[in-house]
């Protein structure tokens, strides 16, 4: 599926249904998943309705139904080149972003 010209809100609707169907998927209950992931049952119902939740709350929840290799790689920096790890690899010193200045003037 090409997410590109999707919208926030439908990509979390999107998400949230597959959430949902996995939990059932897996005969689970929502109390079962709470239970396991050490939250309350409204945080995972409102994490399957698309209400804000904690980050932490997520990251549980896709522990307890086996997703969790699906997390790890969200934000994994790509590498395909030489080039992009010796870049990666600079960037990971701490630096300071230096506000823009326009030119224009």
């Amino acid at each position: 599926m090409d997410w590109s010209l999707t919208k926030p809100g439908e990509v979390v609707k999107l998400l949230c249904d597959r959430l949902r169907k996995e939990r059932l998927s897996k005969q689970m209950t929502q109390a079962e998943v709470a239970a396991r992931a050490g939250i309350g049952v409204n945080t995972v119902s409102n994490l399957e309705s698309g209400k804000n939740v904690g980050f932490e709350n997520v990251v549980r929840v896709a522990m307890v139904l086996g997703r969790f290799r699906e997390l790890e790689a969200l934000f994994k920096p790509k590498v395909e080149t030489l080039d992009d790890i010796l870049r990666y690899e600079k960037s990971l010193k701490r630096q300071r972003i230096r506000k823009r200045t326009d030119d224009a003037e």
